[in-house]
């Protein structure tokens, strides 16, 4: 069942979405080399208690840490660890925060130092289909609306969209109905429930240099690409409006 927001329950995931983009904020800003992810995580929970949030991803389905963080080409769900990143690296950070029975969920993709043209011109299009899916979150737009011009943009660019693991409602629980996939089921737009207002869905592309096919660690959580190359992710909470998307994650009108 999909869950259909008021205007004040969009409000409190508005308060809860600007503790998570502040927060991503910040680990941007810190993430350098010579500096472990295990330092960024517990920065991360920090700064969310701080904020009098709490960190929805420690202990969901027995997750050990406040933050996901995947380096080159572990794809989503790394375990925050004591390994120094170095120049070159690429770093996917993905955070949720609950505040006042409400979640908020996004994530990044940062260049650690300087990185080559071809990381960054993934990260960029990895960046660019998510917005190019939230602009399809329309009251009358299809579910699939979404999946298919996310893959559209990533495919013709040349690089391919993971399948195993796709974007999902969110509200008082961090994984709610619809699962929103990162590529059209059927092929072709116009398909999937047809959206409405006070709908909210966690929009999350993890895109690949290479193959969409992944697997998961030894760890029973980490994912990391098939082929061993490179991936990013970005993810933005956003509901749906009468007057169109409205990002609750993003903390500037530049960034919607």
């Amino acid at each position: 069942m999909i869950i259909t927001k008021t205007p004040q329950e969009l409000e409190k995931m508005h308060k809860a979405g600007q503790v998570v983009g502040t927060v991503l904020k910040e680990l941007r800003e810190i993430a350098k080399p010579g500096m472990t992810t295990l330092e960024l995580d517990r920065y991360a929970e920090k700064r969310i208690r701080e904020f009098g949030a709490i960190p929805t991803f420690k202990g969901y389905r027995g997750y050990p840490y406040s933050i996901c963080a995947s380096v080159n080409e572990q794809v989503v769900h790394g375990f925050p660890n004591s390994k120094l990143l170095k120049e070159g690296d690429i770093l996917s950070i993905d955070c949720g925060a609950t505040l006042d029975g409400y979640v908020g969920d996004s994530a990044i993709t940062v260049p650690i130092g300087n990185i080559t043209e071809e990381a960054q011109k993934l990260i960029s299009i990895t960046q660019q289909s998510l917005y190019i899916g939230i602009e399809n979150m329309r009251v009358g737009n299809r579910l699939h609306d979404i999946s298919y011009h996310i893959q559209k943009f990533v495919e013709e660019a040349g690089y391919s969209v993971v399948r195993d693991y796709c974007g999902h409602g969110i509200g008082r629980a961090m994984h709610e109905d619809p699962q929103v996939p990162n590529y059209a089921p059927s092929g072709k737009p116009g398909t999937g429930p047809k959206l409405r207002e006070g709908w909210v869905l966690a929009i999350e592309p993890m895109v690949n240099i290479g193959t969409y096919k992944v697997k998961t660690e030894k760890d029973g959580w980490t994912v990391t690409t098939l082929d061993g190359k490179l991936s990013a992710h970005f993810e933005h909470t956003v509901a749906i409006t009468k007057d169109g998307p409205w990002i609750l994650t993003a903390l500037t009108e530049s960034q919607l």
